[in-house]
């Protein structure tokens, strides 16, 4: 890795439409010819102008088209402001709609596969130079726990996005556990700082990072790769929305509450929502309540990624059972 990094955005590059061709633009517009090992980085809003994404029409009629493709779904909603799982599986507002530089009248979508564009992209590069270069789609997003904006990588091509520090030594002697930087978001950071929000420079170059670029006939694994798959994530639904979806309890809005909680987790969660003992047989939690408890504890469960089995004589499965008479609810932990 070279210790000298050149971040910079290129002035006069003109209007994208429909089909312009993004690599021309760059080069024509570039102070200095491409070099091997060069990284560029450039914006979704371009991308999408260029590959025919924009909708006339508002935001919310937008939102409701991006919301009906497969993998896509809400994450929460407070007021105005939706945020929403895109069907590449990015959590943003608006699903990444943009209604900002483009005519009165119409957004702009984000690329349908990001990744694939970057590598189109690429592929043209060398076409018009000859050069090996790495392509970073960015767009610009909120970060959890934090206010403000930064670009990330939405998309990549030709470029490691990640550096895998796990298993070296820091200067202190400490090996590093987990450690492995998104390279691919810091060099949208970067760019996005040289491009400026209002400067009209949608393309950026990078150069001192040779090292993170691929060779011609390896695209690598693309953005794709940053993403945490449905589930994986700790905040898969907004504090409101993951409380509405216990209560409903569909089991087709299960996967965002991730891997079912240890025996000991739920075990802790149970005794404190119930103020009841539980009790371990054979990986399953027994538990005595009233019935009345019953539907609570299902909500509970189906957070946990547990679900509650009752025995035939339990609340309205037949006589004999009466408000006053626990029951005996066992609860199992779901296949992932």
């Amino acid at each position: 890795m070279s210790a000298d990094l050149v971040v910079s955005a290129p002035d006069g590059v003109g209007e994208v439409t429909e089909g312009t061709d993004l690599a021309a633009l760059l080069v024509g517009a570039l102070a200095e010819p491409l070099r091997d090992g060069d990284i560029v980085l450039v914006t979704s809003k371009v991308v999408s102008k260029a590959e025919g994404r924009a909708r006339h029409g508002d935001r919310g009629t937008a939102l409701d088209e991006e919301l009906s493709a497969p993998g896509a779904r809400v994450v929460a909603r407070r007021g105005p402001t939706t945020i929403a799982r895109t069907r590449h599986g990015l959590t943003m507002a608006a699903a990444g709609i943009d209604a900002s530089n483009v005519e009165r009248g119409t957004v702009l979508l984000l690329p349908l596969d990001p990744d694939a564009s970057a590598a189109a992209l690429r592929r043209r590069l060398h076409e018009l130079t000859g050069a090996r270069v790495g392509v970073v789609v960015t767009d610009t997003a909120g970060r959890a726990w934090r206010e403000g904006q930064t670009d990330i990588a939405i998309g990549a091509a030709g470029l490691l996005v990640a550096e895998d520090f796990a298993g070296r030594v820091d200067g202190h002697g400490n090996e590093l556990a987990v450690t492995a930087p998104a390279v691919a978001d810091e060099l949208a950071g970067a760019a996005e700082l040289a491009q400026g929000k209002l400067g009209g420079r949608p393309f950026a170059l990078v150069r001192g990072r040779a090292d993170l670029v691929l060779p011609l006939d390896d695209d690598g694994p693309g953005a794709r790769a940053l993403v945490r798959p449905e589930g994986g994530d700790l905040f898969g639904y907004g504090a409101r929305e993951a409380v509405l979806r216990a209560l409903v309890g569909d089991p087709a809005d299960r996967a965002p509450f991730g891997a079912p909680a240890t025996a000991e987790e739920a075990r802790s969660a149970v005794e404190a929502v119930t103020a009841r003992p539980c009790r371990e047989d054979d990986g399953a939690l027994l538990v005595d309540v009233a019935p009345g408890v019953v539907p609570l504890l299902e909500v509970l469960a189906f957070a946990l990624g547990w679900e509650v089995r009752l025995p035939p004589e339990g609340p309205d499965r037949g006589p004999g059972v009466g408000p006053d008479i626990d029951v005996e609810a066992r609860l199992h932990p779901l296949t992932p």
